[in-house]
C-alpha cells in the first residue's frame, strides 16, 4: 500500500516536466520547418538587376559649369557664406573686440604653456607712475606671453601717455620683460577756462590739477601761456627779487604777460623789452620800496613812462591831501 502510494505521488510529480519536455521538442521541429521553408523560397527567388532610369539629358550650360569650376567649389561658397555671415555678425553687433581679445587670449594661453609665459618684468626710470601704472598703460597683463608680445606696439601705447616721452622695450626670452622710460617733469600749472592742469615744459598737459604735490609749481594762466610759459619764467628767473613775490603770470591777448603779486599788484609788463621792463621794476622796488607802496597796479606799457594806479584808500587820502593844500593855499593868499 506504501509502495503504491510512493508509486503513485512520483508520477504524479514527473508530469509537469515531461509537459515542458515535449513543447520544447514541438517548438524545435516547427523553427527548424520554418527555416528551412525560408531558405528554399530565397534560393527559388530570381536575382534582382538594377533598373535604369531614363533622364533628361543636362543643360548644356550646367555641362560647362561642371566642365570648368573646380571641383567642390559649391563647399567652399557655402563655407565663405557661413564665415562671412559670422564675420557680419560679430561686426554688426559690437563684438569685434571682444572676439579680437578672446583669439589674443587663446594665443597667449598656448605661447604660456609652451613656457614663453613672462615671469619677470623690470621698469626703470619712472618717478611719477608706478609699475602696475606702466604696464596697464603698455597694455601688459597676466595673460600677455612674451612670444606674442608686439614691442612697437607697446611702446607706442607708452608714449601715447603725457608723462612719458620715450620708451624702450627689450624681449629677454623665454620670460623676461624689460621696460626703459624716461619720464617728462612737471614744470608748471596752466590755468585756462577755469580749468587747472599740470604741464610739462614743453607745454604737454600731462593731467589735471587734483594732487597738492604740485603746489609750489610757478601759475600761468591764459591761452598759449602753455607753450610761451619755459621762456619768460626763465627770464622772470632772472630777477629773483620779483619772481620770489610773483602769484601768477597771465599771458594776454597771446600777445604780452602780466603779473599778479602776492599781494593782489598787478604788473602790466609790455609787449616787446620785457627783460628791461623787469630790470627796472626790480630796482624800483629795491630803491623805492614800490611792492610795499598802498597801490593796485603798474603799467609799463609805454617805452618813456611809468603809471602808478593807487589803491582806493590811497586814492582817497591824496585827494583829501591835495584839499587841504590847495585851501591854505587860498587861505595864504587872501591874509
Amino acid at each position: 500500500m506504501d509502495g503504491a502510494g510512493r508509486l503513485t505521488r512520483s508520477l504524479r510529480s514527473l508530469g509537469p516536466q515531461a509537459d515542458l519536455r515535449a513543447a520544447a521538442i514541438g517548438a524545435a521541429v516547427l523553427l527548424r520547418e520554418y527555416v528551412g521553408a525560408h531558405l528554399a523560397r530565397c534560393r527559388r527567388r530570381p536575382a534582382s538587376r538594377p533598373q535604369m532610369i531614363d533622364r533628361a539629358p543636362p543643360n548644356r550650360y550646367i555641362l560647362l559649369v561642371e566642365r570648368y569650376l573646380p571641383r567642390r567649389i559649391g563647399l567652399v561658397a557655402t563655407l565663405a557664406i557661413l564665415f562671412g555671415s559670422l564675420g557680419f555678425g560679430i561686426v554688426r553687433g559690437g563684438h569685434l573686440e571682444e572676439f579680437t581679445t578672446a583669439l589674443s587670449d587663446t594665443r597667449n594661453a598656448l605661447a604660456n604653456s609652451a613656457g614663453f609665459r613672462i615671469t619677470t618684468v623690470g621698469i626703470n626710470g619712472r618717478k611719477q607712475l608706478s609699475q602696475d601704472e606702466v604696464l596697464a598703460i603698455g597694455g601688459v597683463n597676466g595673460r600677455s606671453s612674451l612670444l606674442f608680445l608686439d614691442a612697437d606696439t607697446v611702446r607706442a601705447k607708452l608714449k601715447a601717455n603725457p608723462w612719458i616721452a620715450d620708451a624702450t622695450i627689450l624681449k629677454l626670452y623665454p620670460g623676461r620683460l624689460q621696460i626703459d622710460i624716461v619720464e617728462r617733469t612737471a614744470f608748471a600749472l596752466w590755468q585756462q577756462n577755469g580749468r587747472l592742469s599740470v604741464i610739462a615744459s614743453d607745454g604737454a598737459v600731462l593731467e589735471p590739477y587734483v594732487s597738492r604735490r604740485f603746489l609750489n609749481l610757478p601759475l600761468v594762466v591764459g591761452k598759449g601761456a602753455d607753450t610761451r610759459a619755459q621762456d619768460f619764467l626763465a627770464l622772470l628767473d632772472r630777477y629773483p627779487q620779483v619772481r620770489s613775490v610773483t602769484k601768477a603770470a597771465i599771458f594776454v591777448g597771446e600777445r604780452r604777460w602780466n603779473l599778479r603779486l602776492k599781494d593782489g599788484l598787478d604788473v602790466r609788463l609790455p609787449e616787446n623789452d620785457v627783460g628791461n621792463a623787469l630790470a627796472a621794476l626790480s630796482k624800483l622796488d629795491k630803491d623805492e620800496k614800490l611792492f610795499s607802496r598802498d597801490i593796485v597796479a603798474v603799467d609799463m606799457r609805454l617805452p618813456d613812462r611809468l603809471i602808478v594806479q593807487l589803491s582806493e584808500e590811497a586814492g582817497k587820502a591824496r585827494d583829501e591831501l591835495f584839499k587841504d593844500k590847495k585851501s591854505k593855499k587860498k587861505a595864504g593868499d587872501s591874509a
